[in-house]
């Protein structure tokens, strides 16, 4: 029983985090990568059929396979991720009434740009999907 109850959780916690880094494709504040490493995580101990879904599906694989051989993140993906955090914060900081929100947004979208932007970066993997 105390398995079951384990699996479940695992499962249900990989559904979540996966839910969320869908989430995080449009929205730039909720990160998708570590999201799509947790949920690998819980499925790998969880359910293994499930985990080799995720490490085989088209959009959500590369982003794994690629932090996990390489600890990067696919140059492309981050080029659309600072497009959209650029964006994002510009309407943020447009729409907030209160100068003191605009600084604190600015200040914001900075550190984040700076900490995103040194993470190491790789050209698209092509890799065999009997390789994972």
């Amino acid at each position: 029983m105390k398995n079951i109850l384990k699996r479940f959780l695992l499962i249900s916690v990989g559904w979540l985090c996966v839910i969320l880094g869908c989430i995080g494709i449009f929205l730039p504040l909720l990160p998708t990568t570590p999201f799509l490493l947790l949920a690998s995580a819980c499925f790998v101990r969880g359910s293994p059929t499930i985990a080799g879904w995720l490490h085989q599906h088209p959009t959500f694989g590369p982003i794994i396979y690629n932090w996990k051989q390489y600890r990067a993140v696919d140059r492309r993906i981050k080029w659309r991720a600072n497009i959209f955090i650029v964006l994002s914060f510009f309407i943020s900081i447009y729409i907030v009434p209160e100068i003191w929100q605009k600084i604190m947004l600015t200040a914001m979208v900075i550190m984040l740009l700076i900490w995103f932007n040194r993470l190491p970066e790789t050209k698209a993997v092509a890799r065999s999907t009997k390789n994972t």
